[in-house]
């Protein structure tokens, strides 16, 4: 009974961090009440969220969708696309994201992406919290040093979809590194040695594990 309710839990944090972190529309904004009435069955399940929340609720959508565009669009340093933080722009990004495609055809999902990347973080959550749980979270756990660092990155940019990752994070095995070094301390990863696009040791991204 325990295992039903956590992993129920977990799903529900999925999906209100999937849509949280989705690009603001009118439609999303109407769900406000559905994520705060379910996130509202667990207890403490919702405070991570009110920032994002309230931000969706008091800001107009014009102003939410240039905010959005412009931190995660136009920036990279708030990348949702969890290949991103661990394989940046080099050659070998093709073979994760074909392993995120598998993921999904194993299930049975015909995923319409939208025009985004497999990887991409809303996406993720979405297929973990409605298709599969178990598959979804060793997603998540593969790149947990992403999560950690796109956290980091939303916190150091005082954005309130911090909160959205970070509840997320909470539902994997461990504490939360408190910091970059520590992330990489986690994963054990070297310096990236190949690079399309991007300068070598770009700061923004978590190094490569040697090859």
């Amino acid at each position: 009974m325990k295992r039903a309710r956590d992993d129920k839990r977990t799903r529900v944090v999925y999906l209100a961090s999937s849509w949280a972190l989705s690009y603001p529309s009118e439609k999303l904004v109407g769900r406000i009440p559905l994520m705060r009435a379910a996130l509202a069955e667990f207890p403490d399940a919702g405070s991570p969220f009110e920032p994002v929340l309230a931000a969706l609720e008091d800001t107009p959508l014009a102003d939410l969708q240039a905010q959005y565009v412009q931190e995660f669009d136009l920036s990279r340093r708030h990348a949702l696309h969890l290949s991103y933080w661990s394989d940046g722009d080099t050659r070998r990004r093709g073979d994760v994201l074909a392993d995120f495609k598998q993921t999904y055809r194993q299930h049975d999902v015909l995923v319409d992406t939208h025009g985004e990347l497999p990887d991409y973080l809303p996406m993720v959550l979405e297929f973990a919290a409605t298709v599969d749980l178990d598959a979804g979270r060793e997603l998540l756990i593969r790149f947990r040093p992403s999560l950690e660092l796109l956290r980091l990155a939303l916190v150091d940019a005082a954005l309130p979809h911090s909160g959205a990752v970070a509840a997320v994070c909470a539902t994997l095995p461990g504490e939360s590194p408190a910091d970059r070094n520590a992330v990489m301390k986690l994963a054990g990863y070297g310096p990236p040695t190949e690079s399309v696009g991007l300068e070598p040791y770009d700061p923004r991204l978590l190094p490569l594990r040697g090859v």
